[in-house]
Order: C-alpha cells, then structure tokens, then sequence
C-alpha cells in the first residue's frame, strides 16, 4: 500500500484524526457518579512511545479510568503511542498535566492516595491496599521518578526481582502493579 509508505500494513489501513489528550479538569468530570473508586495511572518521563502505548493498553484492560501524562518530558499521543496501544486511547481518556506535581496536589484534595514505583520503596506493591481511590506513578526505566514526583507519594511500591538484572521495563511493571489493583478489587 503505497499510503503506508513502507509501513507493514498487513492489508488493512484506517485514517483517522490525532486524538488529541484531555485536561485534568475533564478527566475529573467524567469519573463523577462512578460506583468504584477512582483508578489512574500516571506515567512520569515515559519518553518512548511504544512504553506509554503499552502502559496506557494496561490501564485500559485494568480497569483504570484514565491516564495522567505531563506535557513535558513525556511521550505523546503521537501514532506511534496510539498503534502501541492498540486502541486503547479510544477507550481510556488520556489528560495531560503542564506539572505533574500540582495535578498529583489535586488529586490528593480528591482523596487519592498515589503509590508510585521505585525499586527502592518500602513496601512490596502487594501490601497496599488499593481498593480506594488510588493513582499508580509508574517512572522511566532510566530515570526513575522524578523527586517531586516521589515526594508526592503516599507509597513507594518495589517489586522483587530474583534474577541480575536491576528492574523491569517500565510497562511490566506498571502492569503488575495495575492488576494487583483489579485483583484486590475483585475480591472486594
């Protein structure tokens, strides 16, 4: 197909418009009068399209009710991101905040409690209890979480690792953390 310039199309191609994110404001509005508590996933620095792709795929088949992205340092919803997540960004809002800090603030006024990933954290990600409002802070695999960020969290969650390598790729990881979300809140 030669509008795929070079792409492998595999005998299907669909245009569609960018899908432009949504603001914090929003997001907020459309989580109003849902019987469960809140569930966002905020990806912090996730600079690679195919990472937040996945990641926003994991919140959607979680469960989540959306993602929280910041405006700077983060990737897009470039189609890159959008084919990485498989059209999840048609099903789960996607917000982006100018600062990350200020809309964790927010949603702490809210009554979230914000667990963030850090090989580092206190507690394994399976002893919080996530069953009320809760936003996950899910950092670069480089970098980390920034330390406002960090800061910002109620929790820092680890994850055992028993092998060499000294972490996950930043969608596993979101991922584990995310269904150990919609697992305790299953049992509930």
């Amino acid at each position: 197909m030669e509008i795929a310039r070079g792409a492998k199309a595999q005998g299907v191609l669909a245009l569609a418009q960018d899908k432009p994110p949504i603001d914090l404001e929003s997001l907020l509005l459309q989580m109003e009068g849902k019987d469960a508590p809140g569930f966002l996933l905020i990806p912090d620095q996730i600079e690679d399209p195919g990472n937040l792709g996945a990641l926003i795929r994991t919140a959607e088949c979680a469960g989540a009710d959306g993602v929280i992205v910041a405006r700077h340092h983060s990737a897009s919803l470039s189609p890159g991101t959008i084919r990485a997540s498989a059209g999840a960004t048609e099903h789960v809002p996607v917000a982006d905040a100018g600062n990350l800090v200020n809309a964790m603030k927010e949603l702490k006024k809210m009554g979230f409690w914000i667990a963030g990933l850090d090989g580092k954290g206190d507690r394994l990600y399976t002893e919080v209890d996530y069953r009320g409002p809760i936003a996950i802070v899910v950092g670069s695999e480089g970098k980390g979480i920034r330390r406002l960020v960090r800061e910002q969290c109620d929790y820092l969650v680890r994850i055992p690792l028993f092998g060499k390598i000294e972490s996950l790729n930043a969608s596993v990881a979101g991922a584990l953390v995310m269904y150990e979300v919609s697992r305790q809140r299953a049992t509930t």
